[in-house]
């Protein structure tokens, strides 16, 4: 069976998809887009991903359609392709118009979904990976969830030539996140996160975390920290909307706590299956 997109209030098969070149998204990456985890074939935290999706809408000038009907359009792209498990991706860009750096305020954006079958990373939650640390050289609006995403690509690329998985980014100092993917240490049983500001992505599952900590009385500190600390934590994980939470075990080749995934990190994984498979 043909793969289901949702294309300019449409489902179409994927092979009638019609991308403009002129569309701002493709030559300017004038966009933002929300994936979305799906469990038991919903959308998990989907109100906490629509909020992101309006705020970097409004930052970045773009007009928002009906959310209502967007996320009925979502369910129904998850139904058509029968997804349980997996993720569906939404993007929308500011449409399209001859090549030109100014706003064009008469453009209709294009809105386009997709969904994928995508099974838990069971394997890195349970053995960990590791990251390598890399200086962040991206802009300065990390927080909006635009299709800027060069210097993601190209920093994590920087980690996985030096047989990392996954990079873990600092800048003036200060550690912020890694490529895709919020961060966390564990230090003296407490949780230490960079704060939610211009400088990170605010991760819906990164949000999540901090709730359960809450529930399981684990302090959280919402500050800047420093790859000393990264490199002298008990334990270190990363959060995202696909990887759920998975334990970083080395940095720059250096065993962090004992080189496997720590109790805390552990807790908070057990804490999250209960919540999606309630």
């Amino acid at each position: 069976m043909s793969e289901v997109y949702y294309f300019r209030n449409e489902f179409l098969p994927k092979e009638d998809v019609r991308i403009s070149p002129e569309d701002r998204g493709y030559y300017f990456g004038d966009g933002i887009y929300e994936v979305i985890r799906v469990y038991k074939g919903r959308m998990f935290e989907a109100k906490a991903h629509f909020e992101r999706f309006k705020r970097t809408a409004l930052a970045v000038r773009i007009p928002l359609p009906d959310m209502g009907e967007l996320e009925a359009a979502l369910q129904e792209l998850i139904r058509q392709n029968a997804v349980e498990e997996g993720s569906v991706y939404v993007q929308m860009t500011r449409g399209t118009a001859p090549r030109a750096h100014n706003l064009n305020a008469d453009t209709p954006p294009v809105v386009m979904a997709y969904c994928q079958k995508l099974s838990r990373p069971v394997d890195k939650m349970e053995k960990g990976i590791a990251a390598a640390t890399v200086p962040d050289t991206r802009w300065q609006h990390c927080d909006l969830k635009t299709l800027n995403l060069l210097g993601n690509v190209l920093l994590k690329q920087k980690a996985l030539d030096q047989g990392a998985d996954d990079c873990i980014l600092h800048r003036d100092g200060s550690v912020t996140e890694c490529s895709s993917s919020n961060l966390f240490i564990v230090r003296d049983n407490r949780l230490v996160t960079h704060p939610a500001d211009n400088l990170i992505l605010p991760g819906i599952t990164r949000n999540v975390v901090i709730r359960l900590a809450a529930e399981l009385e684990l302090p959280v500190e919402e500050r800047a920290l420093t790859v000393d600390e990264l490199l002298g934590a008990q334990e270190v994980f990363l959060t995202s909307t696909v990887q759920e939470i998975v334990p970083i075990v080395t940095v720059d080749g250096k065993a962090i706590g004992g080189g496997t995934p720590g109790p805390v990190t552990q807790k908070l994984q057990q804490a999250f299956e209960r919540l999606i498979l309630a």
